[in-house]
């Protein structure tokens, strides 16, 4: 599959900022996530200053492309993803992730914030995805006029990504349960029915993100991982409170042990 001119056009710009290396790595942060851009060694570019990227309005994200060394790799870092829930475009986060692959990115890893349906992964935790269930229905393929539309989603979920992921955090020690993400579109948090539904129907965690991107970039020909940072048990499992803001203080729990996961992962990859 071709890049399309205005992925080829940013990416030219990009690499006039931050040099002509290409990528090994993109890499998508969740809510909450953002500060671990502070440890990418290079160059920042606001999204403003890429023509047709999306302008991401959630706070504890930042809507920001950090492209350069993180633990030895050359990655570009994306602080913010544009959710569907903010203007109901489910291929939102299409052009950027053309642009990272005409950067030469083969893999693309993406975090998010979720909520857990399982007692053993409980807030401050991290699951790898191994599978999602795309509860919403809604697909960013929708409306691609070619037959590469059509993708297969078997192993969507790159199983080489997945056991570097694994033996990473068996190396550092990290408690990294595999497990099923569930998309729901928000921006309202699931009820106590829905998460019982999801739960019947196989998810071990659920969030509002993630599945579109790794739709797109199955269909761009990337591999895919993710992993999802516990910050609370999905609706009616526990008494804690459910919002927002309670992701964003949540999130750092997690992000110390994914920073130690990313570092050993990418040395090792």
């Amino acid at each position: 599959m071709h890049d399309t001119p205005e992925a080829d056009h940013i990416a030219d710009r990009i690499r006039a900022i931050a040099g002509d290396a290409p990528v090994e790595l993109g890499l998508v942060l969740g809510s909450g996530l953002s500060h671990l851009a502070e440890a990418v060694k290079g160059r920042t570019i606001p999204y403003a200053d890429l023509p047709g990227f999306p302008q991401p309005s959630v706070s504890g994200h930042a809507p920001k492309l950090v492209v350069g060394s993180l633990f030895g790799a050359r990655v570009a870092l994306f602080g913010a993803r544009e959710h569907y829930y903010e203007h109901g475009r489910p291929d939102a986060m299409r052009l950027p992730l053309e642009t990272v692959r005409a950067l030469g990115a083969e893999r693309l890893l993406l975090t998010n914030a979720a909520g857990s349906m399982r007692a053993d992964i409980p807030p401050g935790e991290l699951m790898l995805v191994t599978d999602h269930i795309n509860f919403s229905g809604l697909n960013p393929l929708i409306g691609e006029p070619t037959d590469a539309r059509f993708v297969p989603m078997t192993d969507a979920y790159d199983p080489g990504m997945r056991q570097g992921l694994a033996a990473a955090a068996r190396a550092e020690g990290i408690a990294l349960n595999a497990g099923v993400y569930a998309w729901y579109s928000g921006p309202s948090f699931e009820t106590p029915a829905e998460i019982q539904a999801i739960h019947t129907l196989g998810a071990d965690a659920v969030g509002m993100s993630t599945v579109p991107e790794v739709i797109l970039a199955r269909f761009l020909g990337l591999k895919v991982a993710a992993i999802s940072t516990i910050t609370n048990m999905a609706a009616g499992l526990s008494d804690e409170a459910i919002s927002h803001d309670h992701t964003k203080k949540m999130a750092p729990l997690g992000a110390e042990k994914l920073e130690r996961l990313l570092a050993r992962y990418l040395t090792q990859a």
